[in-house]
């Protein structure tokens, strides 16, 4: 039997989504493969066997120390020789368990965007950042994937070693082949004209995500502009009340959740994203591979992937007002949109993951080397 490695995350569909070709890649260079993560469960085929963990959002919540609890027998049992954690909720956890251990395996911990920043009311991000502070010894690397985060990892000493990588890696093949006659055809599927202005911004319905200040920013559109949030979650009722109340409802779209988002970035005009914080977002990147122009909060993440003017638009976060300039910047110059469209495919191909996934295997690599010896193989 080989060695084995060990995922964590704090939801499923966080694993499925950007994992799936590490979790391969190491059963293909004969590892056995774990996967302990909560949420909704479902399938993960390149995980040996799975562990559920009740995991729940609220930091304090018993169920998540009972959680660590079974992670650190379940680590004891299994001897693992490197363990991957992602995620804020379930890095913090996972690391937890290992605290105290005599003997312990090697933990990545890879950030997908910190919780707390400058920006944040003084008590939550002291909370955040003491819990990061409090788990720094038991993170032997830790990978941040954008410039703000590296930037706090180094000025709060998160972890014994710091490195950047460029995300996880989209798969942008899944995009080839999509065209605008798609798009057009499903325009016309949800009573679209072709001279409509869409914008689309497909996430999650959270706090976090604020689809909130993009229908806001509808009321002082014109009515030919439409939205398109595509996405399931907790707000998803309050977004739909809220465009009702301001009278836009006719024109914001909820899709539901999509399986395929090409379609509708074949549909679109422009790309939105309201987030509150970022890691490094597929769903930003994504529209840009397919040349839409990108109007985003000006938060980190999107800082990183966004030149103002060049390759999309940056508001201040939160203000739909100056969202809503930045809408009518691209309907009133249409060379602007036109000059930005043609640069967004090229500014991320660096991104995608045949270029990424062997700077993060690089960084596995390493570090299971040195694990190697205090694990053998049996």
């Amino acid at each position: 039997m080989g060695q084995k490695v060990l995922f964590t995350a704090s939801t499923y569909s966080h694993i499925l989504h950007f994992h799936r070709p590490y979790l391969r890649r190491f059963r293909e260079e004969g590892w056995v493969v774990h996967v302990a993560c909560g949420g909704a469960p479902a399938s993960i085929p390149e995980a040996d066997e799975v562990i559920h963990l009740p995991l729940e959002k609220k930091m304090t919540a018993p169920a998540n120390w009972a959680a660590a609890r079974m992670l650190r027998r379940k680590i004891r049992a299994e001897r693992y020789a490197l363990i991957a954690t992602h995620t804020s909720l379930a890095a913090f956890f996972t690391r937890m368990a290992v605290k105290g251990m005599r003997e312990r395996p090697k933990v990545i911990n890879m950030v997908h965007g910190y919780l707390f920043d400058d920006d944040m009311a003084p008590v939550k991000r002291t909370i955040l950042r003491t819990a990061e502070q409090l788990t720094a010894g038991e993170t032997d690397l830790l990978l941040t994937m954008n410039r703000a985060d590296l930037n706090l990892a180094h000025r709060y000493h998160l972890g014994k070693e710091i490195g950047s990588v460029p995300g996880v890696g989209v798969d942008f093949s899944r995009l080839d082949g999509t065209s605008r006659k798609q798009g057009l055809a499903l325009r016309a599927q949800y009573g679209l004209k072709e001279e409509d202005f869409v914008l689309v911004y497909a996430a999650e319905f959270s706090q976090r995500k604020s689809q909130a200040v993009l229908i806001r920013a509808m009321a002082e559109l014109p009515e030919r502009v439409h939205l398109i949030l595509p996405g399931e979650g907790a707000l998803l009722e309050e977004c739909r009340t809220l465009a009702a109340e301001l009278g836009v409802g006719e024109r914001v779209l909820f899709p539901g959740y999509c399986t395929h988002m090409a379609p509708w970035y074949a549909a679109a005009d422009a790309a939105a994203a309201a987030s509150r914080i970022e890691g490094l977002p597929f769903h930003v990147m994504e529209a840009m591979y397919l040349g839409l122009p990108v109007i985003a909060s000006a938060v980190k993440g999107h800082v990183d992937l966004i030149e103002e003017g060049q390759n999309g638009l940056l508001y201040p976060y939160g203000d739909s007002k100056a969202f809503a300039r930045q809408v009518r910047r691209l309907l009133e110059e249409p060379g602007l949109r036109d000059g930005m469209a043609a640069r967004t495919r090229a500014s991320v191909l660096q991104y995608g993951l045949e270029q990424v996934l062997p700077q993060v295997w690089d960084c596995y690599t390493a570090l299971f080397q040195e694990s190697r010896e205090k694990y053998p193989v049996r």
